[in-house]
């Protein structure tokens, strides 16, 4: 049997470093990016990775998934509120406006439903994860640093890391906590693995910016309230960090040997390439010939 070809190497693209105080410094070259979700994708299935780093396949809108996008669209708003605002009925009177912003983005949304008696409801179903969100937090005792901010930097043998952050509180000491909203339910803890790993990710990022391993990364459950949360270490994230490169490596591998195997399990329920994956009786498109630099920029969205 004929080995494939190697695929031509790009070259190199950059991306800005930061020095401790997290304020830009200097371009550093990256030969490849990794997110959390997109590193999840290749540890639960990498032909999942495939086809939407690599591919870039579309996926059809979900109900649950854009339903988390409007309720962490409402909480990043509600915190332009004055404090002694940030009340249950304001969070709702939210949820309008941002659905209509994210319609005026996306126009195909709005073909999720079957008439506006089921857009209501749906729409209607996202309040109950918002009061979820205030028996969790009072919003009027919080000032956060960030919101939805864009956290990335480029660590050793030029791995971009790269991840949006929900919420980032900063203490008066300088004392670092972040914060994510999860509008699913808490995974059982046998599960427990992919959410510590996305902590993990964002603590790696943040001490690697700014110098200071954050005091809690803290997810808040708005289905079912609950809380996990996790204090790192300087010891793990440097162990944390030789895993993304091991995990990296692999890709590369997958890539120029153009070999990404699915991995059939439950998640396939919710997948949406069954229809061209080996293990459900469909055919890989053929592998790009052009590959992209980087993998597809991610966007500031609920990721359940």
């Amino acid at each position: 049997m004929t080995s494939p070809a190697p695929l031509p190497s790009a070259a190199p693209s950059t991306a800005p470093t930061a020095d401790p105080d997290g304020a830009p410094t200097q371009e550093r070259a990256f030969v490849g990016s990794l997110s959390p979700s997109r590193a999840s994708d290749f540890k639960t299935c990498p032909l999942l990775y495939r086809y939407r780093s690599i591919d870039r396949l579309p996926e059809p809108a979900s109900k649950v998934a854009t339903r988390g996008t409007l309720v962490h669209a409402v909480l990043e708003r509600l915190y332009d509120l004055p404090a002694t605002e940030r009340t249950l009925p304001a969070a709702r009177d939210l949820l309008a406006p941002q659905w209509d912003r994210l319609r005026e983005q996306e126009p195909e949304l709005a073909e999720m439903f079957d008439g506006q008696e089921e857009a209501s409801s749906w729409l209607e179903s996202a309040v109950g994860l918002l009061q979820t969100y205030f028996g969790l937090e009072d919003p009027t005792r919080l000032e956060p640093a960030e919101r939805e901010q864009l956290v990335e930097v480029v660590v050793d043998g030029g791995l971009r890391l790269r991840g949006f952050v929900d919420r980032l509180d900063i203490s008066p000491a300088g004392a670092v906590r972040v914060v994510d909203y999860k509008t699913g339910a808490a995974p059982r803890e046998a599960f427990e693995g992919k959410a510590l790993f996305q902590l993990k990710f964002y603590a790696l990022v943040i001490w690697r910016t700014r110098g200071v391993v954050p005091r809690q990364l803290k997810l808040l459950y708005l289905k079912d309230g609950d809380v996990l949360t996790y204090s790192p270490e300087e010891q793990e994230l440097e162990r944390f960090e030789r895993t993304l490169h091991a995990l990296w490596e692999a890709i590369d591998r997958a890539t120029q040997a153009q070999d990404f195997r699915p991995h059939k399990g439950r998640l396939c329920d919710w997948c949406s390439f069954q229809a061209l994956c080996p293990e459900w009786g469909g055919t890989p498109p053929p592998f790009p010939v052009a590959l992209p630099i980087v993998p597809a920029a991610e966007q500031p969205v609920a990721d359940d």
